[in-house]
């Protein structure tokens, strides 16, 4: 054993032997006085290196230990024959420095990855631990909440989100043990959420992972959806049950009556007309929604396409007793448009403009440039459009309470605004019930 100690230890040794024996040699220490004093010394010098030694054979065999732990496919013996035990601790230390280093950067690494997928996940996700602490709140979880991570993270969930049905989800998740589903409206613009809490319990003891996807898109297409089918079925209903009963009413004799029996022709001609008008509107939008309608775009002057506009409903307009305006700078730039479909947006602003105003009203056409695009607007001083109407009447078949008994399809604005987004514009509309409305839409400059 001493034979593999360190020369600094067993330099010192040799030396008080020999410094013994020279002492009795020359008679100061009697010989049986110096062995008993060598076997003393050597004895407490082995005992004090055994001392020294063991715990740094423990502390490398540790150091062992963990390095195979850290690396068990990657073993390395760093304890060889001809080296002490100081530095096969000092080789095998820095083996597992090494293999901390590697583990350390791989972890780095991999957190980073899960962070970035996190923050790029378009559902919200909280990490919530069994005091219902918040963990982990992603970027889309901040844009659900309109909160920072900063500001939840170390928050129970009632404290930074205030919303009971979160909270409800958590606790029941808690209670039961199992993954649980909820939908959930938050807020007063009603977003839709369809909510899901998971139980980590094997990886996470007592963690709870809540995932929130934003639903509203969906929600708002469901209820168009239902809306369309009901819309078409009662545009439809009208005409047909009108029909039938035009029908009924010439075979229960009416045709014996010419007067009567021409005038009830006439008004079925009437109803054909409106089905087959939106019969066509319908399979116009869906080819414009499908993009099969090709756009014969050209520069052409704002002002002439008002021009036109006007000039084909003045007539209307004076019948109905309202008088039309155009508002237009002869300096305005060129726009890049098709003049046949601009002119039946237009057009078709118009007649809507000419329905809902009462005489004497005044509609007034307006053109003027915004930046890189020239905006056109369509004022009337009709009865105006509830405010919270206004985001659906470009809708198909929507109509506001004040026109479900007027005439036409109620596809003519939605057919307008697919129109304007062909032309890479934007059409929108303000109002104030009972003052007028205004719609607008952008066109490119050419």
């Amino acid at each position: 054993m001493i034979h593999r100690v360190h020369w600094r230890i067993t330099l010192p040794i040799v030396g008080l032997v020999t410094i013994i024996l020279i002492c009795a040699h020359l008679g100061w220490l009697s010989l049986p006085v110096s062995i008993l004093f060598i076997l003393i010394t050597s004895g407490l010098v082995i005992f004090c290196i055994e001392r020294l030694i063991a715990p740094v054979k423990e502390i490398t065999q540790s150091a062992q230990q963990i390095t195979d732990l850290i690396s068990p496919n990657d073993k390395i013996n760093y304890a060889l024959e001809n080296e002490n035990e100081m530095e096969q601790l000092s080789l095998t230390f820095n083996g597992m420095v090494r293999q901390l280093h590697t583990q350390i950067e791989a972890l780095q690494a991999e957190r980073m990855t899960l962070n970035a997928v996190l923050q790029h996940m378009t559902d919200g996700v909280i990490l919530v631990d069994e005091q219902g602490k918040i963990q982990l709140f992603n970027s889309a979880a901040e844009h659900i909440y309109g909160m920072t991570a900063n500001n939840a993270i170390g928050h129970t969930l009632a404290e930074a989100l205030r919303y009971h049905q979160v909270v409800e989800l958590w606790q029941n998740q808690q209670r039961t043990g199992k993954g649980s589903t909820a939908y959930l409206e938050l807020g007063q613009m009603r977003q839709s959420l369809q909510s899901t809490a998971i139980s980590l319990e094997d990886a996470l003891p007592g963690c709870t992972l809540l995932i929130f996807q934003d639903t509203t898109q969906l929600r708002r297409l469901e209820t168009m959806r239902r809306d369309f089918i009901s819309n078409i079925s009662h545009e439809l209903r009208t005409p047909i049950a009108s029909l039938k009963a035009l029908t009924d009413t010439l075979q229960d004799g009416a045709l014996e009556d010419p007067p009567a029996a021409k005038r009830f022709l006439s008004r079925m001609e009437i109803e054909v007309d409106a089905l087959t008008q939106m019969v066509a509107e319908l399979l116009e939008l869906s080819r414009i929604e499908s993009g099969k309608v090709p756009l014969s775009v050209q520069s052409i002057n704002p002002c002439d396409l008002l021009a036109a506009a006007v000039e084909r409903l003045h007539l209307q307009a004076e019948r109905a007793g309202l008088t039309m305006h155009i508002d237009c700078s002869a300096n305005l730039p060129q726009v890049l448009a098709d003049p046949t479909r601009i002119g039946q947006i237009l057009v078709n602003l118009l007649h809507n403009a000419i329905k809902f105003t009462q005489p004497p009203g005044r509609i007034t056409l307006i053109a003027h440039q915004d930046e890189s695009k020239v905006i056109f607007a369509v004022k009337d001083t009709g009865i105006g459009i509830p405010k919270d109407e206004l985001k659906r009447i470009f809708e198909r078949f929507y109509k506001i309470d004040q026109a479900r008994h007027s005439s036409g399809t109620g596809l003519g604005l939605a057919i307008a605004r697919h129109l304007v987004e062909a032309h890479e514009g934007k059409i929108w509309a303000e109002s104030e019930e009972g003052h007028g409305s205004i719609f607008y839409f952008s066109l490119p400059l050419a």
